[in-house]
């Protein structure tokens, strides 16, 4: 008889109680824990500090290149804190810091797998420190690859606007600092656990 009761009677227990509003209810399946108003509507937020973060580091970076090239290729240095830090314009076919320049076309190919990459990590975007580490890599990583393919000497081969010149150190432009920027801040987010969708792993 028990277990006659249980096959048959307990199927219209939780309707009862869900019609009641007084029973536990049915888990929701949406995985924000407040539907679109706080899950969907922070996702979308985050992904918009990602792109003005990233407009911001990219646009700098060209402007900053396309004076340098107009003003400063082809002249002498001009030394900023004497010794330790000048702007000298220099081509670099290299990555960053000037290292590999025998493979331009390879790292336009990382360069452009890094962006589509980002771009599919935002959909998953609910973290602020990550939109902003996002935002710098995508806006460097946009900023020297507009180098690659529109500067000479070709298509997919075009050498980096660099003249940051620090002294005994590579000479390097502001798509690298945003670069390296953004990759010392997405380090220091793995080591204290938070992911790019807002979880906090603590180990």
């Amino acid at each position: 008889m028990a277990e006659a009761e249980r096959i048959i009677g307990t199927p219209d227990i939780p309707d009862a109680e869900g019609a009641d509003g007084a029973g536990p209810q049915q888990p929701s399946e949406d995985p924000s824990p407040a539907g679109d108003d706080t899950g969907g509507g922070r996702g979308r937020k985050k992904v918009l500090v990602l792109l003005v973060v990233a407009v911001l580091a990219y646009l700098l970076d060209l402007v900053s290149k396309m004076i340098v090239v107009a003003k400063l290729e082809h002249q002498e240095p001009i030394e900023i804190f004497g010794d330790w830090l000048r702007f000298d314009a220099i081509r670099n076919a290299g990555a960053a810091f000037g290292i590999g320049e025998a493979f331009t076309v390879i790292f336009t190919a990382i360069a452009a797998v890094v962006i589509v990459v980002i771009v599919r990590l935002a959909r998953k975007l609910y973290s602020l420190p990550w939109a902003i580490a996002l935002g710098l890599l995508l806006g460097g990583a946009l900023g020297n690859l507009t180098d690659r393919i529109f500067r000479a000497p070709g298509v997919f081969k075009g050498a980096v606007v660099d003249f940051i010149a620090p002294a005994h150190f590579a000479v390097f432009n502001l798509a690298d600092s945003a670069i390296v920027c953004g990759g010392i801040l997405i380090v220091i987010l793995s080591f204290k656990g938070l992911d790019p969708d807002g979880t906090v792993h603590k180990d």
